[in-house]
């Protein structure tokens, strides 16, 4: 096809593509270049099936024991979490509020006050009062958490790292793996306090003791059941407030239940005001409240309290500078507590009330005793002298005291050399030993009140008696002389037993025991003439008690410490007592003339030993035969006090008379009573001249005395003996 010019007309393509008829030119072939082989990718080889079937079997068998295994495992765990649960939700429902469980003890505490109202000793489970985690001092706060549970407001409850290591050191050291370091949490030793829930019932357990040993057990089983316990108390209670009840439940030696009755035992103050190192001595006795109790030991409570101040700093609640302080300045007791006094006396105050009021209480009873702290510490200070600078060391022997005012109103009490001790053997009432020559002023007291007379004259001579059962008997003085003619005074001055003996038997046995037992002596009294001689056995106590019926002008008494019982918070006594005055015995005039002789025993006879400078004193030694006991009992105006020293088993004293050691206690003891107070005279007869020896004179005079009371005496044996000389 042309076209119009002739010229070959080009098609449409070649007008809309002018290249596309052009040759196409065939790009030049680049160098090939050699792409890298690839590696062959390792397969892991396919695990063949063993060939041998017993092989196959075995191994299937071990693959469906994992697999079975797996699920048990896995679905036990899970139906032991839902057991868990419903056991922690039950829990939680049957939990009361917080504040019904701050005091939880089965007994009541009886705190004893003193003539001045001030606390002196407490007895039973002792409670100060709730508290809480707000109300206590930060420091002692933070000295439990740093004690016990230092991760305390991190856990739910139960610390399993705290359970692992505890195992862990027991079974390092030797021990079960339950045994010794619990690893319980705060939380965890709460709900032991608490029993898990269990309260006493006396139905149950046969006392207090296996009960509380039943809550301490530690049995894996146990130790379950307290984890659920302690992660429902978390459920159910805030941290504060599980705090709180274990603050007023924890036991802290000396009869304390909670951190307040602690305080107020060992400090004289509040849970609230205790200080850094009183803080750290307190959270210290959580670990062992008896061996810790700084009453017990106050140097271990200390070292024990210096490591509690560094697990304080350790933690950042106290500075170096706050732990070196408190370390270098350790809690001290209080002087109520430091000198423990009266722990005799308390328990003998015990038992003046009714035990479901007392030793058996379930109230917190308040009671108002006639005890003297200042002559207490007398009294202690008295005998404690006395055996370390003048009886041999290691020495067994015992010595007790009582002081008491003439109406029976006791002072003072010390039952043995142990002196800061409770629940101990009591030797001032609890042992009866013969009071020997100490018993004489009641023969003079009926004598006397029958018609003798202080200036009377008696023969101090031989005689022998026909006991019948017994064959004869002649007593001895104890210098084993004879002296004749001498006044009445002048016998019980010297203690001569002879003229006793014949006193006793002109006023009549029967008449002496009477007069014995009105004045209160009480035990059994011996039935023959050695009864004179002080043969029979009483207490100190009574023997005080009797002699206060002489300083009184006559009257009997009975020796009380209580005045007032009432239950704590009210201000009505259920009990009580004015004084122990009781029935006249012997007349005032018989009185005075005894006092009168008595003092002469002290001014220049057998007790001059307990002469107190500037102050009149009365009293009567008395040593029983082989020296197994040696008494001295006296007065002055104001106080009685009788002391008596010797041997639990009975053994003779060597080189010991009432006169001498016995003496010298009481008058150690009356010197520092009397130091402040006005010396007041005797009550007694005041003679213009002493007494002497005028046989005719007395004879003329009185019709007593010399040969004629003899014969008397002489006629009355053959009565009542068949004879005599």
């Amino acid at each position: 096809m042309t076209g119009p010019n002739g010229g070959k007309r080009k098609l449409v393509a070649e007008r809309r593509y002018p290249n596309a008829s052009k040759p196409v030119k065939k790009p030049k072939k680049k160098a090939k270049t050699p792409t890298p082989r690839k590696k062959p990718v390792r397969r892991k080889p396919t695990r063949k099936s063993p060939s041998n079937p017993v092989v196959r079997l075995v191994s299937g068998l071990f693959r469906w024991i994992g697999r079975l295994i797996w699920l048990t495992v896995s679905r036990g765990a899970l139906a032991l979490a839902v057991v868990i649960g419903i056991a922690v939700f039950y829990i939680y429902s049957t939990l009361p509020p917080y504040s019904e469980l701050l005091d939880g003890r089965a007994r009541g505490s009886v705190t004893l006050l003193d003539r001045n109202s001030s606390v002196f000793a407490w007895r039973g489970e002792q409670f100060g009062g709730q508290i809480t985690a707000d109300t206590v001092s930060p420091h002692l706060k933070h000295a439990i958490i740093a004690t016990e549970d230092k991760r305390f407001y991190r856990h739910f409850g139960v610390s399993p790292r705290g359970i692992a290591s505890a195992i862990r050191i027991n079974l390092s050291e030797g021990r079960g793996p339950l045994s010794g370091h619990g690893g319980s949490t705060l939380t965890q030793q709460t709900a032991k306090l608490l029993c898990l829930g269990v309260p006493y019932d006396p139905n149950t357990w046969k006392n207090q003791t296996e009960y509380e040993a039943d809550c301490r057990e530690t049995t894996m089983a146990r130790k379950l059941k307290e984890m659920v316990f302690a992660m429902a108390m978390e459920a159910r209670y805030s941290k504060d407030e599980i705090l709180s009840i274990y603050m007023n439940r924890a036991y802290l030696g000396a009869g304390a239940n909670g951190f307040e009755a602690a305080a107020q035992r060992y400090f004289g103050k509040s849970a609230a005001e205790v200080n850094i190192a009183e803080s750290a001595m307190l959270a210290g006795l959580l670990q062992a409240p008896t061996r810790y109790a700084p009453t017990n030991n106050l140097q271990r409570s200390q070292a024990r309290a210096g490591i509690v101040l560094l697990l304080m700093n350790q933690q950042g609640y106290i500075t170096e500078e706050e732990r070196a302080y408190a370390k270098a300045h350790p809690a001290e007791l209080s002087e109520t507590a430091e000198k423990r006094a009266g722990g005799y006396f308390a328990d003998w105050v015990m038992g003046s009330g009714p035990d479901f009021l007392t030793r058996d209480t379930t109230e917190d009873v308040v009671i108002e005793t006639t005890f003297d702290q200042r002559i207490q510490s007398a009294a202690e200070e008295a005998l404690t002298w006395i055996f370390e600078n003048k009886v041999r060391a290691g020495s067994e022997a015992q010595a007790a005291i009582v002081v008491m005012s003439a109406d029976g109103a006791v002072r003072a009490m010390v039952g043995g050399r142990k002196l800061k001790v409770s629940g101990a053997f009591n030797r001032a009432t609890q042992a009866k030993r013969q009071p020997g020559s100490s018993f004489k002023p009641f023969i003079y007291a009926t004598a006397l009140d029958m018609g003798w007379s202080y200036d009377d004259v008696i023969m101090d001579e031989p005689i022998t008696l026909d006991i019948p059962g017994s064959g004869p008997w002649s007593p001895q003085n104890y210098d084993r002389k004879f002296h004749g003619p001498v006044t009445v005074t002048d016998a019980l001055k010297h203690s001569y037993n002879i003229p006793a003996v014949k006193l006793a038997m002109d006023a009549g046995l029967e008449n002496v025991r009477t007069v014995a037992e009105m004045f209160g002596i009480e035990s059994d009294l011996a039935q023959g003439p050695a009864l004179a001689l002080g043969a029979s056995e009483t207490t100190l106590l009574e023997m005080t008690g009797a002699y206060a019926g002489i300083l009184n002008g006559g009257s009997s008494v009975t020796p009380y410490g209580l005045k007032s019982l009432r239950l704590k918070g009210d201000s009505t006594p259920l009990m009580g007592q004015e004084g122990g005055l009781g029935e006249r015995v012997i007349t005032p005039d018989s009185a005075q003339q005894l006092i009168y002789m008595m003092y002469n025993a002290v001014q220049s006879g057998t007790g001059a030993r307990a002469q107190i400078p500037g102050v009149e004193v009365a009293g009567k030694t008395g040593t029983t035969q082989a020296a197994r006991d040696a008494w001295f009992m006296g007065f002055t105006a104001d106080y009685v006090a009788g002391v008596w020293m010797g041997y639990d088993d009975n053994s003779p004293l060597t080189g010991v008379t009432g006169g001498g050691l016995p003496a010298e206690i009481w008058q150690r003891t009356m010197a520092q009573v009397q130091e402040g107070l006005e010396p007041k005279p005797l009550p007694m007869i005041r003679p213009a001249t002493p007494p002497t020896v005028n046989a005719v004179e007395r004879n003329t005079n009185t019709g007593r005395g010399g040969d004629k009371a003899d014969n008397v005496l002489l006629d009355l044996l053959g009565t009542i003996f068949g004879g005599g000389n």
